[in-house]
């Protein structure tokens, strides 16, 4: 019999891990700047852990681990952005938990936006965003944008213009800066996301 409550425990525990180490990046600017090393281990850990969760007992939704423990689920999978089977897997496992009322449906939706970001694919929602050769906090290139903020409207979220707005308005005020070098900052994600399986 599972001891759904351990889990739930143990997902807050790793999510927790992630949160705290990214505040410690982010105070001294080093989180700013690539994909630290730490975070990129920790991220893998709490990556591995995860596929293994899944692999015996399938995505831990609402039924199993409560809403605390399904979101830090995901949010331990989103960030693992080094595994992309993971990744993946995670996908179909949470777009059947969506159908059956047991998962968000806006994680869901958030996965596949940064999948299809991470393979070079237009985004579906507008949920990912970063830095354009203008130096501007822009979105990722989006399928059908006409169609975009009816989308985002499904899923309960503000239209895109206004995320935007938000988010720009943030980051003035926020530690994280434009790259010194925009081109050699999208050649070095290219060759990261072919590094680790992204892309052929």
């Amino acid at each position: 019999m599972t001891d759904w409550d351990s889990l739930r425990a143990e997902l807050l525990s790793l999510a927790q891990a992630d949160a705290t180490l990214r505040a410690e990046l982010a105070a001294d600017g080093s989180l700013f700047q690539g994909y630290h090393p730490r975070m990129q281990a920790l991220h893998d850990a709490n990556g591995a852990r995860l596929s293994a969760i899944l692999q015996i007992y399938g995505w831990p939704g609402y039924a199993q681990v409560g809403v605390e423990g399904a979101e830090a689920a995901w949010l331990i999978v989103q960030h693992a952005i080094a595994q992309p089977a993971l990744q993946r897997r995670a996908l179909g496992l949470i777009q059947t938990a969506v159908r059956a009322s047991n998962a968000d449906p806006l994680h869901a939706a958030m996965l596949e936006d940064r999948i299809r970001g991470l393979e070079g694919r237009p985004q579906l929602y507008g949920t990912q965003f970063d830095w354009d050769a203008s130096n501007q906090l822009t979105p990722l290139p989006i399928e059908d944008p006409d169609g975009v903020d009816r989308r985002r409207a499904a899923l309960g979220l503000p239209p895109l213009a206004i995320e935007l707005a938000n988010r720009r308005r943030a980051m003035a005020t926020g530690p994280e800066r434009p790259p010194a070098d925009w081109g050699a900052r999208q050649q070095e994600i290219e060759a990261w996301c072919r590094e680790v399986g992204w892309r052929d």
